[in-house]
């Protein structure tokens, strides 16, 4: 009897473990699972907030070009590929291109996001200028124009990636027609004082809105900057986001200008602004110092804590006042060519006081009275004495050989003209 109830407890058991599981053993792996994946996220945020490292303009030139590199290729190869390079940069680089991510990690980051945003609003800036600078009409420049022109957030079809990668496809098709023969080319100096005053305005804002974190607007005097003009105050959540803006502006643009040194040599060169050029973009190069700090601080003046927006501000402000300088530069007329109207406006200069003085002792002959200049005249008409007649058997004397002390004391301080003064070839 015993044995019939201990089986019939025993089977009663296994029916209510089947009708009523406990499933308290679940949440453990779930629990692994989850503590997985947000080790593995926050190490991939950390490698793909890194920014990637410069490249050389020459070398990106090379590897563009391939086998056509051995040949020589128009103006304008070296910035074309560059921009190419800086394009590819945001979709080849640790995580690809990250703006427009919906999932974790990349939906987590703002810093490499904002990082992506300085470097494309450069890139749209250049492909917005090529047309400007392209000696003659290239269709395709202004196909990467429409591509690169889109939303940087867009993920649906078709996206952001999608659209770079088509821009890439127009860029190496002009890229080829570079190395062509009598194909296409940039312009001497065309374009160039258009871009730069665009990229001015660019590091303006960004200055402005770096400058905006600081609480004190004390402060912001010795980096010249009008307050009035400055946007509200930068909250402190956004402030990382202005800087790493404020990076990839700087790591793009440093790059573009030295493209375009190399393709515009000539010209900077006439200008006289190659060693303004190189000093805008070595303030460039200051941008992308280490950031020592996990964090961007946002401290005072010589407190515990650094200011890095002030910092940034200061180098992105010198760097404006610098693109300001070249675009004067680059309008202003070449050396020698002045406008008539200033030469209409200047004035004759006066001989030297030697050169009348050999003038005179030339022995050349006093003008007639008829060709005597009116103020001559007009002396004789206030003393009324006629000039002597000489009597008829003497001869005449010649004026070089006259004592100087018989001239007229008007006569002496009225200097003949000299035949140089007023010509504009001696002037």
């Amino acid at each position: 009897m015993a044995l019939t109830e201990k089986g019939a407890a025993r089977r009663r058991r296994r029916v209510e473990a089947l009708e009523r599981p406990d499933y308290g053993w679940i949440w453990k792996p779930l629990l692994a699972l989850v503590v997985i994946y947000l080790l593995v996220t926050v190490a991939l945020g950390i490698w793909w907030s890194r920014p990637p490292a410069a490249f050389d303009v020459e070398q990106a030139t090379a590897e563009r070009r391939g086998e056509a590199a051995s040949s020589p290729a128009a103006r304008g190869a070296v910035t074309t590929t560059s921009l190419m390079t800086v394009v590819s940069t945001l979709l080849d680089k640790p995580g690809g291109y990250l703006r427009n991510d919906i999932a974790p990690p990349g939906l987590w980051l703002d810093n490499m996001p904002q990082w992506e945003l300085g470097v494309l609003n450069q890139a749209r800036d250049l492909s917005r200028a090529l047309p400007a600078m392209e000696e003659g009409d290239h269709p395709v420049l202004e196909e990467v124009v429409e591509r690169l022109d889109g939303s940087s957030r867009d993920w649906l079809y078709p996206s952001t990636e999608q659209r770079l990668e088509q821009a890439l496809v127009a860029l190496d098709e002009y890229l080829v027609a570079l190395g062509e023969s009598g194909g296409a080319g940039f312009a001497a100096g065309a374009g160039l004082a258009a871009w730069l005053e665009q990229v001015a305005w660019r590091l303006d804002d960004l200055g402005l809105r770096l400058s905006a974190s600081v609480g004190s607007r004390e402060r912001l005097r010795d980096l010249d900057i009008a307050t009035g003009d400055l946007p509200p105050r930068t909250p402190w959540y956004r402030v990382d986001d202005i800087f790493f803006e404020a990076r990839g502006t700087g790591w793009a643009l440093s790059r573009l200008l030295e493209a375009v040194r190399r393709d515009q040599a000539d010209v900077l060169e006439r200008a006289g602004v190659s060693g303004e050029w190189e000093m805008l973009v070595a303030e460039l190069e200051r941008t992308q110092r280490r950031l020592w700090s996990p964090v961007v601080l946002n401290g005072s003046g010589f407190g515990i804590f650094a200011n890095h927006s002030l910092v940034m501000a200061n180098h992105v402000i010198r760097a404006r006042d610098l693109a300001r300088d070249l675009v004067a530069a680059l309008e202003a007329p070449p050396a020698g060519l002045a406008a008539p109207e200033a030469l209409e406006d200047e004035e004759p200069v006066e001989p030297p006081v030697e050169a009348v003085e050999r003038s005179e002792d030339a022995g050349g002959e006093s003008p007639p009275p008829a060709l005597a200049s009116p103020e001559e005249a007009r002396e004789d008409e206030r003393t009324g004495e006629p000039a002597p007649l000489s009597e008829p058997d003497e001869a005449p004397v010649p004026e070089a050989d006259q004592d100087e002390s018989t001239i007229p004391e008007a006569d002496q301080d009225e200097a003949p003209a000299s035949p140089a003064e007023g010509d504009p070839d001696e002037e």
